[in-house]
């Protein structure tokens, strides 16, 4: 495993970690986690490809306290830029949550640089109230995570979430910056998309893993499979049974597996050779 840092075009450091060998998967992890929640996921992909591990900027190591540079715009940049620094022409890009939206969002704007796509849990893309709900929802909590820290930030929402998600946030918080915390509940004023019409402009092949909270609807999983054009709805779902990241990865690994081997399989590449050798240059460099 190796954990690398980057450059975003607005020169913000960002980092990830890497793990397996073969062509590449960009896993991106919810909002509220870092790339740890996705390691037990990584784990049982591993032999299949490299798995790269984004702290999406604002979580974990890409410490982000600017909110102008929390937009979907700037989150599908960043991605580009992790390919680019790889020396990556494409890659499978798939994520959970707030990582399901980076990658629509990805596979959208540039269609030419994303293989494939998984969606583990589709976030709700609001109506006008709706959306208007979720930024006093999240300025909210911007303003008790600025007063009185991340752990109060979230103490009055973890209740409420589903209980995977619940054991991500707590495992995370001790390595969250509350300032870029407070930073990153900014997204909540940008637009991702304006419906779920919109997801016809991906074009990727793209599985669908139903989410069954308010947040991650079931109904809108579905709705995006039939819109997808080469979209396709996963037999795995995530519910109150799943509890922690192992028992995430034990519910859908399966099915991403099988949905993405035929994307994935080939003789050892480059992406883990790139990586050793970058490795290699900064232990070769004068200090």
């Amino acid at each position: 495993m190796e954990d690398i840092a980057y450059r975003a075009s607005d020169g913000c450091r960002l980092h990830a970690t890497v793990t397996g060998r073969g062509r590449a998967l960009v896993l991106v992890h919810a909002g509220g986690p870092d790339h740890r929640s996705m390691l037990p996921l990584a784990d049982r992909l591993a032999d299949l490809c490299t798995v790269v591990l984004p702290d999406v900027r604002g979580y974990g190591r890409s410490v982000c306290r600017d909110p102008m540079c929390h937009t979907w715009a700037q989150y599908t940049d960043d991605v580009l830029r992790l390919l680019d620094h790889l020396g990556l022409a494409e890659a499978v890009v798939a994520g959970a949550g707030l990582g399901s939206t980076v990658t629509l969002r990805t596979a959208a704007h540039c269609p030419d640089r994303v293989r494939a796509a998984v969606l583990i849990g589709v976030e709700d893309i609001e109506d006008e109230a709706a959306k208007e709900a979720e930024i006093r929802f999240l300025d909210a909590f911007a303003e008790r995570v600025a007063a009185d820290g991340v752990a109060a930030g979230w103490e009055p929402v973890l209740a409420n979430l589903p209980p995977v998600v619940g054991e991500m946030v707590r495992d995370a918080i001790p390595r969250s910056d509350p300032a870029s915390v407070v930073a990153a509940a900014a997204i909540g004023h940008d637009r991702a998309f304006r419906s779920v019409e919109d997801l016809a402009s991906v074009t990727a092949p793209t599985l669908v893993v139903p989410g069954a909270d308010a947040r991650h609807p079931t109904a809108l999983a579905e709705r995006a499979a039939d819109i997808l054009p080469h979209g396709l709805l996963a037999t795995a779902a995530i519910n109150d049974s799943i509890r922690t990241a192992e028992d995430l990865a034990d519910a859908v690994a399966p099915a991403v597996r099988a949905f993405l081997t035929p994307f994935l399989v080939q003789p050892p590449g480059t992406v883990r050779a790139a990586v050793e050798s970058q490795a290699e240059r900064r232990e070769a460099k004068p200090t």
